[in-house]
């Protein structure tokens, strides 16, 4: 799986121009999912985005995690994380899971989400053309790859 994960003030995301998500200060993830994930690498990566610190404490260090700021969370599906660039021009998803798999992990991940952090999730609808409008704080912007875990 792979993920990035920006800090933000707000995110709303919109289907069809309509409102369809919002949070406030939080977490904005960008999740996809390749052919070789599995529920370990679910267990792997909510935990590690949880725990992450990278909210600022009073002296505007970042110690923090999103719960210790009862911050809110969307997931948000990105089968794109997984484009290969290596030939030509046009990026190849060939290792991007096929939706069925993909739809599977991607709401478990959700629910795993819910369970550490006992919230309300915000998500977008999987396989939609979404737009997302968020204000990036800091800017603070991770990239999590299970596969590769620097």
């Amino acid at each position: 799986m792979r993920a990035i994960i920006q800090r933000v003030n707000s995110a709303t995301l919109f289907i069809n121009e309509q409102m369809y998500s919002q949070i406030n200060k939080g977490l904005l993830i960008l999740l996809g999912v390749g052919q070789a994930d599995t529920e370990e690498d679910i267990e792997w990566l909510a935990k590690k985005i949880i725990q992450l610190r990278i909210f600022d404490d009073t002296q505007h260090i970042m110690n923090l995690n999103v719960q210790e700021i009862d911050g809110d969370i969307m997931i948000v599906s990105q089968f794109t994380l997984f484009a290969s660039i290596k030939k030509g021009n046009r990026p190849s998803f060939i290792h991007a899971a096929p939706p069925q798999q993909a739809i599977k992990l991607y709401e478990k991940f959700i629910q795993k989400i819910k369970s550490l952090t006992q919230k309300n999730i915000q998500t977008g609808v999987f396989g939609a053309n979404m737009q997302i409008s968020l204000q990036n704080d800091g800017p603070v912007t991770i990239i999590i790859d299970t596969k590769n875990k620097e």
